[in-house]
């Protein structure tokens, strides 16, 4: 995943550059660069590291031009390096080009390329693109663009400048995310909407193979035919400042606390006036639809999966339909048992998970019906699907998910109830006091989140050691998987999570005095094995935080620390779990003195493979 940049109007571009990228920059931060067109041709400045060393270098050395593209790189094809850093060029520096994705067949036609004479100075597979380019130059830039196009194969957004013709920029969209702004007498375009927000609010989403044409008056939309296409404008309503800190040291932290209205947001329209009932009218389902439904399979990556590992305990309460929950990078890759009426269910906060993605379409080409759960309007996997539930979590600009994985944990309840009132497998009464349950979870959230100055000074003890465990039982388990996975891709201390059951099968040898172990004790049915399990770890001398309902006196015998979160139905403890290990988490990376919002060879959404 990069950060892509595009400017052409009156102002200076290097600076709207620079302003959007800087928006940009937690998609890939390993270097960046600019090429604008100036009164002697393309002028093409990189630099290797943040974007801040770029824009040392142009605050030193300006470049006039009042057209430009830029780029900042998360690294796929090629080292971090000023020669791999984008834009690039080929042998007569007559094309620019920024990428995002991958040319899956660049070897191949890098090879016919340098078999013709052609020089490379890059190890990417971008390169390829600006080499073609010249190879089939035409004399007009977009008939060029039509002819590079049919060589190169994957899934990419290309954003395109020539010397030739400086008073156009051509962008290209295939399973990549591409957004273009309207403004007066100037255009803009980004690889995300937050980029554009300080210069306009009026935008189109690209759509799968559209191009289009940018000069200072005008966007033109295009298919890979060069037919010309209706564009659907829209306008942003959120805040700007929905993109920013608002006052946070970190996004992490803002969003951490921006839960509440998330999983406000995310309700909203969902549940009847009597609060007895779940809607999800997106579905538009007939009972013979939903009866037909004989398994599930929840695909999805990462945070997405570990709120799926949820979403299987919720659905097969409730509907009693047997779910499978599968890593997208293997699923795409197995043969999985299906029948005609297997439901395919994908996750993904971006919609443009390289993995997820393709996932769904191997079941769209089986014949398989697809539900996306997303947090992105107009996103491939949103697109693509039979229908999206939305998660109305908002921008989230931190590498590290949070608001995403809860809000995909209620769009995961919903559907769950949604499943279980439709087939009749769920009391009514039980579904209503679940449907009610679920509108005090905001509330709920809000107390926790005041448990964080104990969550910070638990932190700052447990920073100090380079190992940690999450130990839970039923769902527990589940949500203390993706504890450890936030305390160790922002904190960089090895974190671990094991079903406590499991500990005499291996896990106890790893427990030495004062190790940190995180015990989730909120499942009544298995309290007292949950209990037994952390004697387990106190005899061989573990520092033990417990996590519990609040009011449970028992559990404060047996730990060293607890903390209390509001009690709710066993059944939502996901949500009330899940805040304070992402509190536990960002504190413990804050005391390292690591860099919160950018976790070493991290990126947001994965959407190369």
């Amino acid at each position: 995943m990069c950060g892509i940049m595009g400017y052409i109007g009156g102002r200076q571009a290097q600076d709207v550059l620079l302003n959007g990228l800087s928006k940009l920059e937690y998609r890939g931060y390993d270097s960046a660069g600019v090429a604008i067109a100036t009164k002697t041709g393309l002028h093409v400045e990189k630099a290797v590291g943040r974007l801040q060393v770029l824009a040392d270098r142009l605050t030193t050395s300006p470049i006039v031009g009042n057209v430009g593209i830029g780029h900042t790189r998360w690294a796929t094809h090629g080292r971090p390096s000023d020669e791999n850093a984008h834009p690039h060029t080929a042998c007569g520096n007559e094309f620019a080009v920024v990428h995002n994705g991958i040319i899956e067949n660049y070897l191949h036609l890098k090879e016919q390329l340098l078999a013709s004479g052609h020089r490379f100075s890059s190890e990417t597979d971008t390169e390829v693109v600006a080499h073609l380019l010249e190879a089939y130059d035409t004399g007009d830039l977009f008939s060029t663009v039509l002819r590079m196009i049919k060589e190169i194969r994957g899934a990419y957004s290309l954003v395109i400048v020539s010397e030739k013709e400086p008073g156009q920029i051509i962008a290209i969209r295939k399973h990549s995310p591409l957004v273009v702004g309207f403004g007066k007498g100037e255009q803009f375009l980004a690889s995300d909407i937050p980029a554009l927000l300080d210069y306009t609010r009026e935008v189109h989403i690209l759509e799968e193979e559209e191009i289009v044409v940018l000069t200072s008056e005008a966007i033109q939309c295009f298919d890979f035919m060069g037919q010309p296409k209706k564009m659907k404008p829209f306008t942003v309503t959120w805040d700007a400042q929905a993109a920013e800190k608002g006052g946070y040291d970190h996004y992490m932290v803002k969003e951490i606390y921006e839960q509440p209205k998330a999983v406000r947001d995310t309700l909203s329209g969902r549940v009847t006036e009597d609060s007895s009932r779940v809607v999800l009218s997106e579905l538009g389902w007939t009972e013979k639809e939903i009866k037909q439904i004989d398994r599930i399979h929840i695909v999805a990556c990462g945070t997405s999966y570990h709120a799926g590992l949820v979403g299987k305990a919720a659905i097969e309460k409730l509907a009693h339909i047997p779910v499978d929950v599968e890593v997208a990078s293997e699923y795409r890759y197995r043969d999985p048992i299906m029948t005609k009426h297997t439901l395919i269910l994908v996750i993904s906060q971006s919609g443009e998970t390289a993995d997820t993605l393709a996932a769904l379409r191997k079941a769209k080409e089986n014949g398989h019906r697809v539900v996306a759960i997303t947090n992105v309007v107009g996103s491939s996997v949103a697109r693509e699907a039979d229908h999206a539930i939305f998660t109305w979590a908002g921008p989230e600009i931190s590498v590290a998910s949070t608001k995403a994985y809860t809000t995909q944990l209620i769009a995961l309840y919903v559907f769950a109830i949604y499943l279980g009132q439709s087939l009749q497998t769920v009391d009514s009464d039980v579904s209503a006091e679940l449907v009610r349950e679920l509108q005090t979870l905001p509330r709920k959230l809000d107390a926790v989140l005041e448990t964080a100055p104990q969550i910070e000074e638990i932190a700052q003890v447990f920073a100090t050691w380079d190992d940690a465990f999450f130990l839970g039982r039923g769902i527990d388990y589940f949500v203390a998987l993706e504890g450890a996975l936030k305390y160790k891709e922002i904190s960089y201390i090895h974190a671990e999570a094991y079903p406590a059951g499991e500990l005499k099968h291996g896990t106890l040898a790893l427990i030495v005095e004062n190790v940190p172990v995180i015990a989730l004790v909120t499942q009544d049915v298995l309290y007292e094995k949950s209990l037994s399990n952390i004697k387990e770890v106190k005899a061989r001398d573990a520092y033990v935080l417990g996590i519990a309902w609040a009011g449970d006196e028992e559990i404060g015998k047996s730990v060293d620390r607890v903390l209390y979160v509001p009690r709710t139905l066993p059944f939502f403890a996901p949500v009330m779990l899940i805040a304070p290990l992402q509190l536990l988490a960002y504190y413990a990376s804050v005391a390292r003195g690591n860099d919160v919002d950018k976790p070493r060879n991290l990126a947001k959404s994965v959407t190369v493979e």
